[in-house]
């Protein structure tokens, strides 16, 4: 059986260490989780590297909204996978899409060709395909090592279905990463249902209180329906209790 592991979404110094404490076997390095996440930069990349002992994967995506890039947008990304390459990140997490709900295979295999030996996963421009199991063996036919996805669902829980038939499908070949909505609540059940062991999640229990006596009311410096006196962090505890059943799936007698 393969090694269970649980990687943490993070996109601040606090919440890698919460998370590298925690027992966090790899961490995914973003910005701005509240948008889906954009690349994170150097100079936190840096930090974490120094402060976490951890493996870092790092998410390569320049903006908000479809995975649908420009030639410039193209050039931005492969010019980030060679700069975390040469920074020493364990791998990268790409994705890019035709029009037609496609993985790009063109741009993929650029931007893979910037990354070298490094890991590479497919993030969840996977559960925006048209066909997730023509995606999976295009994934496959790439080299990417890993495919995170919520089985084209709300989240991994509701897609777990789908995450079966893609976990049959992928029979070792490519290692199914669940995520979104995964909470210590929920592990056991999606590892049941699906045979995945492993997981990807911010173990966040809600958002945390800002430190700003005087708040400004009525300005918002971004989405109007988030407020800026709040803070999204991983909670220590809540990833220890999500990384401990992640980890018990690999005991004798456990679910997987």
């Amino acid at each position: 059986m393969k090694r269970p592991l649980i990687e943490a979404c993070v996109d601040s110094y606090a919440s890698a260490m919460a998370a590298s404490r925690a027992g966090a076997d790899r961490l995914e390095l973003c910005a701005h989780l509240v948008i889906g996440g954009t690349t994170p930069t150097h100079a936190l990349f840096r930090q974490v590297q120094r402060g976490s002992g951890v493996p870092i994967n790092v998410l390569i995506r320049p903006r908000f909204g479809d995975f649908l890039y420009t030639e410039p947008e193209l050039e931005e990304m492969c010019e980030e996978i060679a700069a975390f390459r040469d920074l020493g990140a364990n791998g990268v997490v790409i994705g890019a899409l035709t029009p037609d709900g496609e993985l790009d295979l063109a741009q993929m295999r650029r931007m893979m060709a910037c990354a070298g030996q490094m890991e590479v996963t497919l993030h969840r421009a996977f559960d925006m395909t048209r066909d997730p199991f023509r995606a999976l063996e295009d994934a496959v036919s790439l080299g990417c090592r890993t495919i995170l996805s919520s089985g084209q669902a709300a989240n991994a829980a509701l897609g777990a279905p789908l995450l079966a038939e893609l976990n049959e499908q992928a029979a070792g070949r490519i290692d199914l990463m669940a995520g979104c909505g995964v909470k210590r609540t929920n592990i056991a059940g999606i590892a049941a249902l699906t045979g995945i062991t492993t997981f990807h999640t911010t173990g966040r229990k809600g958002s945390v209180d800002s430190g700003m006596r005087y708040r400004k009311e009525g300005v918002s410096m971004g989405l109007p329906s988030l407020s800026e006196y709040e803070l999204w962090l991983t909670d220590e505890a809540e990833f220890r209790a999500c990384a401990e059943t992640v980890h018990a799936l690999g005991t004798p007698g456990a679910q997987a």
